[in-house]
C-alpha cells in the first residue's frame, strides 16, 4: 500500500498494548478490518503492558473457575495448592476500598462481573496463564497458599502477553504498522472518521468508521506529570515505555472530549534509586522493590514515614512511590534483618540493585547514602523497643503483630531489625501510570463536555479515567484494560458495520 495515498479501514486502534489488541481482536471477531497504529519500533512494542510483571486481576469462585484460565493446571498442583476464592464482591470492595470509594461505580462493576469471561476468552486467543507462585504465595503447612486476591500472571510476564496478543493478531489478519504516531482525530459534526499520523517520518491520513484509542496515559511526558500531578514529578523515574505521553489523550480532548478521574494522582511505586530514566526492557519489572512490608523504610532524615505494614503490598504497593518521592531528596531505604530476607521477592536479587550490607546496625546506617546517621541508629532501635512481641509473625495474614507508641505505627508484620547480617535498599519514586484520562460510557463511548458520545470514538485501557484513584488493587490494570479493550472492540465494530451497511 502506498502511505502517501492514505490508507482505509474499518476499525483503527491506537496504540498496541494489552487494550488494545484486545481491542483488535474482539473487533476483528465481528468480520471488519482492522489495523493498529503502534508508536513504537517492533521491538519495542505494547507500551506499558510489556514492561508488566503480567499480574492480572479476576474474580473466581474456586479451582474450577480457575481450571478455565489456567487449562494447563496440573493435579500436583492443585493438590498442593490452596487457591482460595476471590469472589466479585471482593473485587468490588477492593475496587472501593483502595479508591477511597471514588471509583466509578458503574465502571467498576463492570470490570468485575465481566473479568472472569474476559479471561476465559483471552484463553481461547491462545493467552496463556500460570499461578504466581514466586510472587503471591507462601507455602504454609507444606501447601502453597495464595494471598491478596493476585493468583495467576501471564505466561512470559508482560513481554509474554504482548507477544500472544499479536501472534494471534496475526494469525487473524489484523494490520500492525509500526513507527506510526497517531498525531490528530480526523472528525466533523458527524464524529470521528479516521485520524491524521506520521508513519515512518511521512504525514499521512488514515480514514476509517471508527476509532479506538487505547495509548496509554501521560506519565512519559514531564510537561504534563509536573503540570497535573504537581511539583518535583519530573523527578520521577518512568518504570514503562517512553511512547507513553498523553497524545491520544490530548487528541481527544483537543475535538471536545471530557477530562475525567483522578488528574493528579497515578499509580506510582517503589523504584531503585539508581535505574534508568525510562523502563529498560532486559530488566522489566526487576527495579521494583516490593517486599517492604517485612522491613522498615527510612528517609534522608533517618526517620520512618510510612507504615509499612498498613496491609498486603498489593493494595499500598501502587501508592507509595508518590510517598517516597515527598521525602527530602526524593529516596528512601528499605532495611531488613537475617529473619526475613529469605522472603524478598526475586527482584532483590538480580545485579542492576542499589544495595548495601552490614554485620552491625551501626556499620550499616554508615554505609546508607545520604542518611542521618544517628538519627537512623536511633530511631530503628525505638522501633525494635516498640514492636508486640507476643504475636507470631506470619506473612501470609495480616497478622496484627504492631509496634505500639510510635508517630508512624507498623501495622503488621512488625520485626525488629537486630539479627545481622542486615541488607538495605536504596529507592526512589517509579511512576507506573496516570489515573486522569477520559470519560467513558459503559459502551467504551468517548464522552463530550456534555456527557455525549461522540460518534465512532471509543476508549479503552490506562487513558479511561475514573476507574482509579489515589491507588489501585495490583493487577486490575491488565484486567481493566482487556475488558473495556474487549468492549471497546465490540462496540467499534458494530458501529463500523452500519456505517459500510449505509454507504
Amino acid at each position: 500500500m502506498n502511505i502517501n495515498q492514505g490508507l482505509e479501514t474499518d476499525v483503527l486502534i491506537v496504540g498496541a498494548g494489552n487494550a488494545a489488541m484486545c481491542a483488535a481482536l474482539s473487533a476483528r471477531e465481528k468480520g471488519v478490518k482492522v489495523t493498529v497504529l503502534e508508536r513504537s519500533p517492533k521491538k519495542e512494542r505494547g507500551g506499558n503492558s510489556t514492561f508488566t510483571a503480567g499480574a492480572i486481576r479476576f474474580a473466581y469462585n474456586g479451582i474450577e473457575d480457575l481450571k478455565k484460565v489456567v487449562t494447563d493446571l496440573t493435579d500436583e498442583e492443585i493438590a498442593n495448592t490452596d487457591f482460595g476464592t476471590y469472589t466479585e464482591e471482593q473485587f468490588f470492595d477492593d475496587m472501593c476500598r483502595v479508591t477511597q470509594y471514588r471509583t466509578n461505580p458503574e465502571l467498576a462493576d463492570i470490570l468485575v462481573s465481566e473479568s472472569l469471561n474476559t479471561m476465559i476468552w483471552m484463553r481461547s486467543k491462545k493467552i496463556r496463564f500460570a499461578p504466581i507462585y514466586g510472587r503471591q504465595a507462601f507455602k504454609v503447612d507444606g501447601k502453597f497458599k495464595f494471598w491478596g486476591g493476585l493468583t495467576v500472571e501471564a505466561v512470559g510476564g508482560g513481554p509474554g502477553l504482548v507477544d500472544s496478543l499479536h501472534e494471534t493478531a496475526e494469525r487473524e489478519g489484523i494490520e500492525v504498522l509500526y513507527n506510526a504516531q497517531a498525531i490528530e482525530l480526523l472528525h466533523d459534526d458527524n464524529g470521528v472518521h479516521g485520524v491524521r499520523a506520521k508513519i515512518k517520518g511521512k504525514s499521512t491520513e488514515i480514514n476509517a468508521k471508527s476509532v479506538i484509542l487505547a495509548a496509554g496515559g501521560f506519565q512519559a511526558n514531564s510537561e504534563m506529570r509536573t503540570r497535573y500531578l504537581g511539583p518535583d514529578w519530573e523527578l520521577a523515574k518512568v518504570r514503562g515505555t517512553k511512547y507513553n505521553t498523553g497524545d491520544g489523550i490530548k487528541m481527544a480532548l483537543d475535538i471536545g472530549a471530557m477530562p475525567y478521574g483522578h488528574w493528579s494522582g497515578s499509580h506510582a511505586v517503589g523504584w531503585d534509586r539508581n535505574a534508568p530514566e525510562f523502563g529498560d526492557l532486559s530488566v522489566g519489572d526487576g527495579f521494583q522493590k516490593h517486599s517492604y512490608p517485612f522491613g522498615i523504610m527510612i528517609n534522608a532524615n533517618g526517620e520512618r514515614f510510612v507504615d509499612e505494614g498498613a496491609d498486603f503490598r498489593n493494595y499500598t504497593y501502587a501508592k507509595y512511590g508518590r510517598v517516597i518521592l515527598q521525602q527530602p531528596g526524593q529516596f528512601a531505604w528499605q532495611i531488613f534483618d537475617q529473619k526475613v530476607t529469605h522472603l524478598l521477592r526475586d527482584e532483590y536479587h538480580i545485579k542492576q540493585v542499589t544495595k548495601v550490607k552490614a554485620k552491625t546496625l551501626e556499620e550499616l546506617v554508615q554505609k546508607l547514602d545520604g542518611v542521618n546517621t544517628e538519627a537512623a541508629l536511633k530511631n530503628i532501635k525505638e522501633y525494635n523497643d516498640s514492636i508486640k512481641k507476643d504475636v507470631e509473625f506470619n506473612p501470609n495474614i495480616k497478622d496484627g503483630r504492631c509496634t505500639n507508641g510510635l508517630n508512624i505505627p507498623k501495622s503488621n508484620w512488625a520485626n525488629t531489625i537486630e539479627e545481622g547480617p542486615f541488607e538495605a535498599y536504596a529507592v526512589t519514586c517509579g511512576i507506573t501510570f496516570t489515573f486522569g484520562g477520559l470519560r467513558i460510557n459503559p459502551q467504551t463511548e468517548v464522552q463530550d463536555t456534555s456527557e455525549t458520545s461522540i460518534p465512532g470514538l471509543y476508549a479503552a485501557g490506562e487513558l479511561v479515567g475514573g476507574l482509579f484513584y489515589f491507588n489501585y488493587p495490583g493487577g486490575t490494570g491488565l484486567m481493566g484494560g482487556a475488558v473495556f479493550g474487549k468492549i471497546a472492540g465490540e462496540q467499534a465494530a458494530t458501529f463500523a458495520l452500519k456505517e459500510l451497511n449505509h454507504a
